[in-house]
């Protein structure tokens, strides 16, 4: 008798169907075939011993099982329950007449309870998709496929149980999320807030408008001055997440088995913060068996590395296409996968290897040259992506112990909401636009026009302080986002002067052994 079930397979966040036949016939035989890797051919013991432990019989015939498309690569444990149950109804031990109507996933452990498997949003998507009546997973991962409207998701615990609802001997009530209420109330929920930051001021605007226009920002400042503290709190000023960032954020996040059990749908932006010592393919994705990297992780949040400097050199370099293009393409000799990739790069780094270069109090001990060659570890076309580069001194002790509190978060939030309306409404007609960071040479000459006492700060700080010629578009972009903060459509002198200050380390003498001289004179004097 033959029978199919239907599973589903992850292909980079999306998910394809994989139908799962089962042909038991006169003999003594078990094949598995359909590019099956070695966990899903370790499936017959799984399931023979589950079948055993759930007091049912596994077929002392012939079986064959072939999963199609036979082309497609089948990995994971998840697809035991589907072959179990096709098995259960080709050796006539279970009723067959609505195994079509749901789309089934679900790794058994030896005695027959249903484990948890990843990827289950991107499977409810495409089981909606494709009009299936209903789906059927582990119970812990219900509520991740629930948040999938019209489509009834019903979680179970054991084989036996799923065996009862399938012959209709025990009824199962389908799980409902309410998802656009849960959203609604979870989006604003923050753990780390900027009231709690003493100080600051400057570096707390340099984030606003960072977050305003999408920008990506660089710290520089001595070890102890709030870097990571500051970055940290980052998330609770960016606008909230949509309904539809959220789904595809979660999708990314389910498919790389990062939620939780009992999961439901990610309502804050993520925030990924890799150690230094990561390797270029946990970046960005990828490896033997294709997983999401950090900077997909990070999709729609922020990517945090902090002592920037000493990531090495080949893993910075990856980023810089991504950074451009808002995706990844990994491409492998057996595979080819797009992930996206469309996250707010926010470095931290010392400004020099002793860590104290520019500090009001402690003298810089490195060698004339070596500042400049520690910032040379990060190449110019990835420091031409970054737009804010912000200097940060240490807070003195006056302010530390004040008990006065800071802006909070929700104020600065609120405007940096209303930053992102312009630009919505700015950008409305041009595609996969939606910030100011990513306007290119012809929408600069569009949205950003300067008048002549504008082009007078711009010239004189190019001329001044030796900028490079990258600087001046990143300038453009951060003036631009500086005037929608102030709800002003024409960008003002007082824009165009604040938006200089941001490109710090485009000074021909930063870093320099004159400075560096000079510095240390003072200090004696």
């Amino acid at each position: 008798m033959l029978i199919k079930t239907y599973g589903a397979a992850v292909q980079g966040i999306d998910a394809i169907i994989v139908t799962i036949e089962v042909a038991v016939e006169i003999g003594a035989s078990f094949n598995l075939v359909g590019l099956p890797d070695t966990a899903v051919k370790e499936s017959y013991q799984r399931v023979r011993s589950a079948l055993k432990q759930s007091g049912l019989e596994f077929p002392r015939r012939s079986v064959v099982i072939n999963m199609s498309p036979a082309d497609v690569k089948k990995e994971g444990a998840a697809y035991d329950l589907p072959i179990s149950l096709a098995i259960l109804a080709a050796s006539e031990q279970l009723a067959c007449r609505n195994l079509d109507d749901y789309l089934i996933m679900g790794e058994l452990s030896l005695d027959g309870t249903v484990l948890p498997i990843r990827g289950v949003l991107p499977m409810a998507i495409k089981a909606r998709q494709l009009g299936y009546k209903g789906m059927i997973v582990p119970k812990d991962n219900v509520t991740e496929a629930a948040v999938v409207n019209n489509i009834d998701v019903y979680g179970v615990e054991s084989l036996v149980q799923v065996v009862k609802f399938l012959n209709g001997e025990m009824p199962l009530a389908p799980t409902v999320v309410n998802t656009r209420e849960e959203f609604s109330r979870a989006v604003t929920a923050f753990d780390l807030d900027f009231a709690e930051v003493k100080g600051q001021d400057n570096v707390k605007r340099a984030f606003e408008v960072a977050c305003a226009g999408g920008h990506n920002i660089l710290l520089v400042g001595a070890p102890g001055s709030g870097k990571s503290m500051m970055a940290k709190r980052l998330p609770s000023i960016l606008p909230p997440l949509t309904l539809q960032e959220a789904l595809e954020t979660t999708k990314i996040h389910s498919v790389a088995g990062k939620l939780k059990s009992g999961s439901r749908l990610m309502t804050q932006r993520p925030f990924r913060a890799p150690h230094h010592t990561i390797s270029p393919v946990a970046l960005v994705g990828g490896g033997a068996n294709p997983m999401p990297g950090e900077i997909s992780l990070a999709h729609n949040g922020v990517l945090f590395l902090d002592e920037f400097p000493e990531f090495s050199r080949s893993v910075l370099e990856v980023m810089r296409q991504p950074l451009e293009d808002r995706h990844i393409t990994v491409s492998r000799a057996k595979y080819s996968i797009d992930y996206p990739a469309g996250f707010m790069l926010v470095a931290s780094m010392n400004p020099c290897p002793c860590g104290y270069y520019n500090h009001p109090a402690k003298e810089c001990t490195c060698a004339p040259g070596q500042v400049q060659k520690y910032l040379n570890r990060i190449s110019g076309p990835l420091m031409d992506r970054i737009d804010i580069q912000v200097e940060i001194m240490p807070v003195p002790f006056e302010e530390l112990s004040t008990m006065q509190r800071g802006e909070p978060s929700a104020a600065i939030r609120e405007r940096v909401i209303r930053a992102r309306a312009m630009q919505s409404r700015r950008f409305a007609g041009e595609k996969s636009v939606y910030c100011n960071a990513q306007m290119n040479t012809r929408l600069l000459e569009k949205h950003v026009t300067l008048d002549k006492s504008c082009m007078d700060i711009v010239r004189n700080a190019m001329k001044r302080f030796d900028m490079s010629a990258r600087a001046y578009d990143r300038i453009l972009k951060v003036a631009r986002t500086i005037a929608d903060l102030d709800g002003s459509e024409p960008i003002l002198p007082r824009h165009m002067s604040e938006a200089v200050s941001y490109r710090n380390l485009d000074r021909a003498s930063w870093g320099s052994t004159f400075n560096y001289k000079v510095n240390k004179t003072n200090r004696t004097n």
